[in-house]
């Protein structure tokens, strides 16, 4: 394990080695016989004949059937019990929750920025869906924008990790660009954007144009950003099936790294360790486009400091992300935090945390039609399973019974891939360079423009439809990429209509 994990020493405190400790997770440890059960049932298929079993329920018994309208990933996972929909109902009124700028009658509102991104959760995660790039150079997107930060020294306490990258924020804007924010506070930027267009032939006289964005910081109102500093654009990713993918075995997802490319086959998956501001630990790095953090309540944390502004029991600061430099926005009232301590409680922020665990995932359409099969096929054969790896069977939890021992279809890793210069943000996080990404789930990616027509995809969302999407992909999926664009077209139809079928 610590070969493949790549660590300065093998094992640290309790003997469990960096990544491979949940103490968000209360578990039973499997059997030898129910280990052997679940690589059979998650192994790759051969055969592309009929459906596999219990593949049209991608969530497991938490799978909730489709939706026809926008409102297609909002439901709550289909195991809750009554009093868990309650739970549910309420995590998802404070995800929808619009913040006000302090003081404000409404206490158990107030707070917001002094700069931020948007004013809810919802207004990012669109329906609980993708974000999408700005529709014009003077439109300011609240689900796009832009992360930041500058060369750093290595934390002391990721020091086992060898090939952690140190970085820091930039000292006047911190680690994101915020482009709104409250009366007499400056906002610190505005995002502008603009594209070039290649246009990229494939077999059969086909061709595609693919957009290629260019990111600048507008209007700097606090100054020049550092030499140094490596910006990154960031579109919302969607929010469905997130505990189920918190509830597989860090052992599961460790065992598919193979940072070396030991086996040969051009995959060289590698897990990001970072570092759990909620467990004082290093953990595996799940959530984030580069698997930057552990668990989902702290990710749901860092989102609203540094999105909204927000002070949390975990990240305190009521300023959010806005640093010694920004005098005006320190100074700046804050939230009533009188009765709560913090502008968002403990309470409430379990409750966010609950919502954004068991936001369901929608059931697969047409798993037997004969063009899905061959998509499916077309799939496997160019290798994209490689790493968008189809099943995983979660922990058996103690706790979590909506989690437990389900066998689910997230078609991700979680591992880190070179996905190659042009989606190259040249910006690392933990261990991931700056031309690693996290394999995205494609789990209800088919539903993704029904929930909101103007979803795109990719980090940056810079491709407008699945298959500009697959001709961006490059380094370790360059066969994958160079073998659909050699497919005949039908071949290629198909693999589009598998993938919308997810």
């Amino acid at each position: 394990m610590a070969a493949i994990l790549g660590l300065a020493t093998p094992l640290f405190a309790a003997d469990i080695p960096p990544g491979l400790a949940e103490p968000h997770l209360s578990s039973l440890p499997r059997s030898r016989d129910e280990a052997a059960r679940v690589a059979r049932v998650t192994a790759p298929t051969g055969q592309f004949d009929s459906a596999e079993p219990f593949e049209d329920n991608p969530a497991g018994a938490a799978t909730v059937p489709p939706r026809s309208d926008r409102e297609a990933y909002s439901a709550a996972s289909g195991n809750l019990t009554f009093e868990q929909g309650l739970e549910f109902h309420l995590g998802e009124a404070l995800f929808d929750k619009l913040w006000v700028f302090a003081p404000a009658s409404t206490l158990a509102s107030d707070g917001l920025g002094p700069i931020y991104n948007a004013r809810s959760c919802q207004r990012c995660h669109i329906r609980d869906g993708r974000g999408h790039l700005p529709d014009g150079p003077d439109y300011r997107s609240a689900s796009t924008f832009l992360r930041l930060s500058v060369p750093g020294p290595v934390p002391p306490e990721m020091a086992a990790i060898p090939d952690y990258i140190g970085t820091a924020p930039d000292p006047v804007y911190g680690w994101q660009m915020q482009d709104f924010s409250a009366p007499g506070v400056d906002a610190e930027y505005r995002l502008e954007v603009t594209f070039t267009e290649d246009i990229i032939p494939l077999n059969g006289g086909e061709q595609v144009s693919l957009r290629r964005p260019r990111f600048r910081p507008a209007e700097l109102r606090y100054g020049p950003l550092d030499p140094a500093a490596m910006l990154s654009a960031r579109v919302a990713p969607p929010m469905i099936g997130l505990g189920l993918l918190e509830a597989i075995p860090a052992a599961d997802i460790l065992a598919l790294a193979d940072p070396d490319d030991a086996d040969g086959d051009g995959i060289s998956g590698r897990a990001n360790l970072v570092w759990s501001t909620e467990f004082q630990q290093i953990l595996l790095g799940r959530f984030g486009l580069k698997a930057g953090t552990a668990t989902i309540h702290e990710q749901s944390a860092a989102a609203l400091s540094g999105d909204i502004g927000i002070s949390t029991p975990l990240f305190a600061h009521p300023f959010g992300d806005c640093t010694p430099h920004q005098t005006a926005c320190r100074a700046a009232r804050h939230g009533d935090k009188d009765k709560r301590g913090t502008e968002i409680d403990q309470p409430n922020m379990d409750l966010i945390t609950f919502y954004s665990r068991n936001i369901a995932v929608p059931a697969r359409r047409d798993v037997s039609a004969p063009e899905v099969l061959r998509g499916k096929a077309v799939f496997y054969t160019a290798g994209c399973a490689d790493c968008h790896r189809p099943k995983f069977v979660t922990h058996r939890l103690l706790d979590r019974a909506e989690q437990s021992f389900q066998l689910i279809w997230p078609y991700s890793d979680l591992l880190l891939h070179d996905m190659g210069e042009d989606l190259a943000d040249h910006r690392p996080e933990g261990r991931a360079t700056g031309r690693e990404w996290r394999t995205a789930p494609l789990w209800g990616i088919g539903l993704a423009q029904q929930v909101s027509d103007k979803a795109t995809f990719l980090h940056d969302g810079r491709a407008r439809t699945l298959l500009e999407a697959i001709l961006w992909h490059g380094g370790e999926a360059q066969p994958a990429r160079d073998h659909i664009v050699a497919l005949p077209p039908e071949d290629r139809a198909a693999l589009i209509t598998f993938l919308e079928s997810l």
